[in-house]
């Protein structure tokens, strides 16, 4: 699908899910490798990079979710339980809560393909993150890698 194309859909299925749920549920995670790179993900229909994640579907626990959207996202695989470091709450997106996890220890099966939802992906030191990194996700890193205290909104 092709960017001009995957934006507006991209839109209009976050409009279609605020008007059909009360409240939305996401997930994120911080997924390190064995040498403490961060994986980090550009999309297709926006700008910046970000930490793997996505919305809880239904019938699915936030864990469950968050190591989905990783082996999605990423082709990662968590070798030890991922652990909650925070919670959030989206007020761009009203009635959005993101909880965020953290994975010591993660190994990708096999580089992402490129497609129209992740356009690029890979593994960054933290002192080398790529431009475009969003606000949102440099200060999500910084609670949960540099010992700021994590703040309620997103």
């Amino acid at each position: 699908m092709t960017p001009w194309l995957s934006r507006p859909l991209a839109r209009v299925l976050r409009l279609w899910g605020l008007a059909t749920r009360s409240m939305t549920l996401g997930a994120r995670i911080v997924a390190l490798d064995a040498e403490g790179r961060v994986f980090l993900v550009r999309h297709g229909y926006r700008e910046g990079w970000y930490m793997p994640g996505g919305a809880v579907d239904p019938g699915e626990t936030v864990l469950e979710a968050v190591v989905r959207e990783a082996r999605e996202e990423g082709n990662l695989v968590c070798e030890v339980t991922p652990v909650l470091v925070s919670v959030h709450y989206n007020r761009r997106e009203r009635r959005d809560h993101v909880l965020v996890y953290r994975c010591d220890r993660v190994r990708q099966t096999e580089p992402r393909k490129a497609d129209w939802e992740i356009a690029e992906s890979g593994f960054f030191a933290l002192d080398a993150l790529p431009e475009g990194t969003t606000p949102a996700t440099r200060r999500r890193l910084a609670e949960a890698l540099g010992g700021e205290p994590p703040a309620e909104d997103w």
